[in-house]
């Protein structure tokens, strides 16, 4: 006989027997998940489990809890793709159990960490001299973790929002091994409270704004600038009777209460509860003392970086327009969004100018740089183009000007820029670009272009490198159709190519709502919030006012782009599609075929595209109009080809399928107008 085999074992029986369970965790959404071995590891029943990894923290001792944080904190942070940490557990019993995690980080295409996966182990026999838990320095090492966790986490905060969401959020009490934390700020002669975390601390909302004085303890802290350790909060409530109805609610023992002393000046208070303390020892104090000390720099750095902050915002403010020009048939829409990080400001900005002769100019631009300095030279810029286009100036005279004027500045930033003329009588728009995103235009069917613009250099570089020229090109909006400039911050999407943010944006236009403010706001959400930008945008959205006519005498408008193969079957679709909506569908073959070769000649003939327009005609006789309106001032005529020409027959089929036709001057261009008289119903 052969020898005995051991029956095989599932996986999952093996982690049992070796005391070891594996865990999931999802670092976009959350969310972590521990098998059954996992859990009992840690001796966290199933039912107290709440998906995230909180409550698995909550199992260690705080200065564990810390300590484990700052070791998954710093693979994260550093591109490690695994760690590992011995820590204790606080067992259900009342021990405590030696534990290891061992973790791996996985990242996406762009390095940025989005999962951990690993297993946590029993770990019992092992020396507890691995955790760093035991020997004669043992309790130093603990106060030392809870210093650093604190210093590593209130270092990354800028703001004191930032400092409060340190504070207050995840981890935020065990850094400071509390049950409760009470955050307030110097506010004049009023002490403000802006953080109240752990579940009974909201019983103090109430006292959220109080004067400086000796009525509540953290003020009187504040005041005198020293210390004040109770064993007992019971014991406060003949010294202060302010706070004597709340200390029962409170359900806590014992509490710090720490002035926030920074350059000689106190600028704040920390309280800090607990539940199951007495005393405080001497390290215990001193620990709270220096935590406190932490706080205060950080605090004192972020009011610093907020008051700057507010400044820039403000003077940024007041560089902008308070409010744009209404446009004749024209919808505006403006908008400008402080980038979420940093100072909130930068040198993105909008602006739209009252020119001579009807018309007005839009720019969209954006000044190197995230800092008050740009901001400045933004505001010198704008003013300056403002002024350049007030004087009448073509567009590409407008940006030569602003070039060289940017050059001249004390500075070595750039700018980018969109400028153009739009003359809303017509719809022409004329427009140059300076080292910009090119614009947009959302046509009356739905579809979306980005029109070829070609670009010159940035403003102030091209003026450097003697490139100062930038060529014009015109586009023609017809009634409907909604243009739109941005600077970069909309479509920059984090580790995307920026054109595939372009896309993006002509994806969300296109499915975006009709009226220019509409747009605006869609477009925010869209993009701005979903990329969660760290840079300002600028945004002008104009939009011609749609001109649908009445119901006696209905009109309908569209662009044919040279360039676009399919435009002409689509707007000969578009006519059939109206004439039949209006009841005149009889006469849409020969208006078809009419707009066919009067599209034609203009496509062929002219340089860009044509606008073509269908209106009724009340009469009476009632009659069906159609529009041709294209660049060029040269006049169509009626020839008569021989049998074998190939072309000519364009204008005498038009004569013989209208009843009349004629030719207007237009500015620059021409209008061919053809009418069909509606037959008697």
């Amino acid at each position: 006989m052969g020898p005995a085999h051991e029956p095989d074992i599932g996986l999952e029986e093996r982690l049992r027997l070796t005391g070891m369970g594996s865990f999931d965790w999802d670092l976009e959404g959350g969310a972590l998940c521990l098998d059954d071995n996992c859990l009992a590891v840690l001796d966290l029943p199933r039912e107290e489990f709440r998906d995230t990894a909180e409550s698995v923290l909550s199992r260690m001792p705080p200065e564990e809890a810390v300590r484990v944080t700052a070791v998954i904190n710093e693979a994260v942070a550093t591109g490690s793709d695994v760690y590992g940490a011995y820590f204790q557990i606080a067992m259900r019993d009342g021990t405590a159990r030696l534990t290891h995690v061992s973790g791996r980080v996985l990242r996406d295409a762009g390095g940025r960490a989005v999962r951990i996966v690993g297993v946590v182990r029993a770990a019992p026999h092992e020396p507890a001299e691995l955790a760093g838990l035991d020997g004669a320095d043992g309790k130093r090492r603990r106060v030392a973790l809870m210093v650093q966790g604190t210093t590593e986490a209130l270092s990354r905060a800028v703001t004191v929002d930032d400092v409060v969401a340190v504070l207050s959020g995840a981890g935020g009490l065990d850094r400071f091994a509390a049950d409760g934390l009470v955050l307030g700020l110097v506010e004049g002669s009023d002490l403000k409270l802006i953080a109240l975390v752990g579940q009974s601390m909201q019983a103090l909302d109430e006292l959220k704004l109080h004067q400086i004085d000796d009525s509540l303890p953290l003020a009187e802290v504040v005041m005198n600038r020293q210390p004040r350790f109770v064993g007992d909060l019971s014991d406060l409530a003949h010294r202060f009777t302010r706070l004597a109805p709340y200390i029962d609610r409170l359900r806590l023992e014992a509490a710090a209460f720490l002035p926030l002393v920074a350059q000689d000046r106190a600028i704040g208070g920390l309280a800090l509860f607990y539940r199951g303390r007495r005393e405080f020892s001497d390290a215990d104090r001193n620990l709270c003392i220096g935590l406190s000390g932490i706080v205060a720099q950080s605090l004192q750095r972020a009011i610093l970086f907020d008051e700057e902050r507010d400044l820039a915002r403000s003077l940024q403010s007041t560089m902008l327009p308070k409010s744009v020009p209404e446009v004749p048939d024209t919808e505006l829409a403006v908008r400008y969004h402080a980038a979420w990080g940093g100072r909130q400001v930068g040198g993105d900005f909008y602006d739209v100018v009252v020119l001579p002769r009807g018309r007005f100019g839009i720019v969209v631009g954006d000044v190197e740089g995230h800092d008050t300095h740009a901001a400045a030279i933004m505001g010198q810029l704008r003013i300056a183009l403002r002024a350049f286009a007030g004087e009448g100036h073509p567009p590409a005279t407008v940006l030569s000007r602003a070039s060289r004027f940017l050059a001249e500045l004390d500075t070595d930033r750039f700018a980018t820029c969109t400028y153009a003329q739009f003359d809303p009588a017509t719809g022409i728009v004329r427009a140059v670009r300076a080292g910009h995103l090119p614009p947009l235009v959302r046509h009356t069917d739905g579809r979306v272009g980005i029109p070829r613009l070609r670009g010159g250099l940035p403003l102030g570089l091209a003026t450097e490198f003697e490139q100062d020229d930038f060529p014009e090109t015109r586009l023609d909006l017809v009634p409907g159709e909604t243009l739109v400039l941005c600077t970069d911050g909309l479509v920059e999407e984090p580790g995307a190519d920026i054109d595939d943010g372009l896309r993006a944006l002509a994806d969300a236009l296109g499915a975006g709502p009709p009226t220019a403010e509409q747009v605006a706001d869609h477009l925010s959400r869209s993009l701005w919030e979903k990329w969660g930008s760290g840079d300002d945008v600028a945004l002008l959205v104009l939009r011609r006012v749609p001109d649908s006519g009445t119901p006696q005498a209905p009109r309908m408008h569209r662009y044919v782009h040279q360039a676009d193969p399919e435009g002409l079957a689509d707007a000969r679709a578009a006519l059939r599609e109206h004439l039949t909506a209006w009841g005149l569908g009889v006469m849409a073959d020969d208006v078809e075929t009419a707009a066919g070769e009067l599209l034609v000649n203009a496509l062929m003939h002219t340089e860009g595209g044509a606008v073509l327009t269908l209106e009724v005609l009340a009469g009476p006789p009632r009659v069906v109009r159609l529009w041709v309106k294209d660049r060029s001032s040269s006049r169509p005529h009626r020839r008569t080809p021989g049998e074998t020409a190939t072309s000519g027959r364009g204008m005498v089929m038009v004569e013989a399928m209208a009843s009349r036709w004629g030719v207007e001057p237009r500015g620059e261009g021409k209008a061919v107008w053809c009418d069909f008289t509606v037959p008697d119903s």
